[in-house]
């Protein structure tokens, strides 16, 4: 069971402790009497006890603390606990709470979890690699803080991010831990706070930029693939321009996608499917309008073209089913400030501001992408209210309190009409002797199903197809209770059969597709299944 390790080093190890739970056959074959209490618990009375101490703490943030420590001593206790706390749990180990976690990372730190990068790393990546001790990586999440959810540049305190997803990966999708690697890329912050802040941990420069930059990504790209040929990599949380060039670059050289572009296009428009079914629309006669126009908004906009074109749409056609709404105003042709990713979205239209954009147009639904909360402001919902019977507004920006509008703002605005989805979770709402449930377009609906089929079949390479599949899996989860609930994704604590469904039919893609380097298994569930990993002593 334990290999070479007994007494101390066994209670130490994350991935063998027990702790209570060792039998006393255990303890006395593992050198453990006497260094445990008498008593021997059940796994579901130690997390009976988890769970106690969880609710015994005043603050979110120590929740989060409570619990990343226990997966440092604890694999299968943290994993049993989650799983079986999805609702309770999902917003302290992920969104709102890691966000706060991430701006104060340097100062809860406690114990090291990932692995590094730094501009003192360049020409020496590959070596450094031999310093992880597990050699069986499947997935890899990497981010370089740039662009933490909707708070900015938080350098190497990030960090917390790829801890986070590579968690939910195990947790949702059965990867075992030590399959799983979250990297930080520390290539300096532009945040003068960290600069300043003595107990900041990261590199204590400015950003790399330009060839400096893509030549250290480049480096610890081909290291990776070196090291690691089997795996996935995740980017995560890049700002617009480095995630589109980092995405463009690598994915058809290597097992990767960004899950801020892909993941949350997949989610957004697995609700927009089940939206459909909703306001009684076919999806090929929406008019979808985001407010936002960096990555993840452009993101999902590419991948509803080819969702459009795959219902018989023109490219043309498609994109002009699709406008977005920047800073500046809408996204029209003749514009001189826009980004490259922007262009395609640039159509003939006089120009206007947000609530003008709205009221020409005329959308169905409203997408907000923007990082910067009340940006969906009452005359636009009601406006929304008056063009639609059933409004649709997703307010996707991370965490909760930047969220376009509040769930409680978005029905009461719409007379309890609305059918609202959020990036971060909002409570069920009361209107009118109605109980709303407003739904979480979360990415881990979609990011660890795919992973999974990927690495299960050793995919080539990552399609928009995956993405597409991957979507319409999610929305066929959704019941007719959930949506006359005004929800569009499935409750959490189906996360891990979502999970499975949605690798099943991503492999059989791929493997469709001609895209698998490895042979089909007979019966590619079970198969699957039976390698998820178990939490349960």
């Amino acid at each position: 069971m334990s290999g070479q390790r007994r007494g101390f080093e066994a209670l130490h190890h994350a991935s063998l402790n027990k702790s209570t739970a060792f039998t006393l056959e255990e303890r006395e074959h593992l050198g453990l009497r006497g260094l445990l209490p008498t008593k021997v618990c059940s796994q579901e009375a130690q997390a009976a006890r988890v769970l106690e101490n969880l609710k015994r703490k005043a603050y979110d943030i120590e929740r989060y603390i409570f619990l990343l420590a226990l997966q440092g001593r604890n694999e299968r206790l943290f994993y049993r606990t989650i799983l079986e706390n999805i609702e309770y749990c999902m917003p302290l180990i992920y969104t709102p709470t890691v966000g706060q976690a991430c701006k104060e990372f340097a100062h809860i730190f406690r114990q090291p979890r990932g692995f590094y990068v730094s501009r003192e790393d360049r020409g020496s990546v590959r070596k450094i690699l031999d310093n992880w001790p597990e050699h069986d990586v499947r997935v890899i999440v990497v981010t370089d803080g740039e662009r933490i959810l909707g708070l900015g540049d938080l350098g190497a305190n990030g960090m917390g991010i790829p801890i986070g997803k590579l968690a939910l990966y195990t947790a949702f999708a059965g990867v075992p831990p030590h399959q799983c690697l979250p990297i930080m890329l520390d290539v300096g912050t532009n945040n003068e706070e960290l600069l300043a802040d003595p107990l900041y941990l990261g590199s204590p420069a400015r950003r790399l930029e330009g060839a400096d930059y893509d030549a250290l990504v480049e480096e610890l790209m081909i290291a990776l693939d070196d090291k690691f040929p089997d795996a996935l990599v995740q980017f995560e949380d890049f700002l617009t321009p480095n995630a589109f060039k980092l995405l463009h670059k690598y994915r058809d050289r290597q097992l990767c996608f960004n899950d801020d572009i892909q993941g949350t296009a997949a989610t957004s428009l697995a609700g927009v499917y089940a939206a459909c079914k909703a306001i009684d629309r076919p999806f090929r006669d929406l008019t979808i309008m985001f407010l936002g126009a960096g990555s993840a908004a452009t993101g999902i906009g590419d991948l509803m073209v080819h969702a459009f074109r795959a219902e018989g749409l023109s490219e043309e056609e498609a994109r002009r089913r699709l406008w977005f709404v920047d800073v500046n105003g809408l996204v029209v042709d003749g514009r001189s400030d826009l980004m490259e990713h922007n262009l395609p979205y640039a159509h003939e239209h006089e120009p206007a501001d947000f609530l003008g954009a709205v009221e020409s147009i005329q959308p169905n639904i409203l997408i907000g992408a923007t990082g910067h909360p009340g940006t969906f402001t009452r005359e636009v919902v009601e406006l929304m209210g008056r063009i639609n019977r059933q409004p649709v507004l997703f307010a996707l920006s991370n965490p909760t309190s930047r969220a376009e509008c509040t769930a409680e703002q978005a029905y009461s605005w719409t007379e309890g009409r609305a059918i609202f989805t959020s990036g971060s979770p909002f409570d069920p709402v009361e209107y009118a002797g109605r109980t709303l449930r407003p739904s979480q377009a979360n990415n881990a609906y979609v990011f660890p199903g795919v992973g999974l089929g990927a690495i299960a079949s050793k995919a080539k390479t990552i399609t928009d197809d995956v993405f597409i599949t991957a979507a319409r899996t999610l929305a066929k989860q959704v019941s007719e209770d959930d949506l006359r609930a005004g929800a569009l994704y499935a409750p959490l604590a189906e996360i891990r059969n979502i999970s499975l469904d949605i690798a099943v039919a991503v492999a059989e893609g791929i493997y469709g597709a001609g895209l698998a380097r490895s042979e089909r298994p007979a019966n590619l569930r079970a198969e699957m299944a039976g390698s998820m990993f178990d939490p349960n002593y």
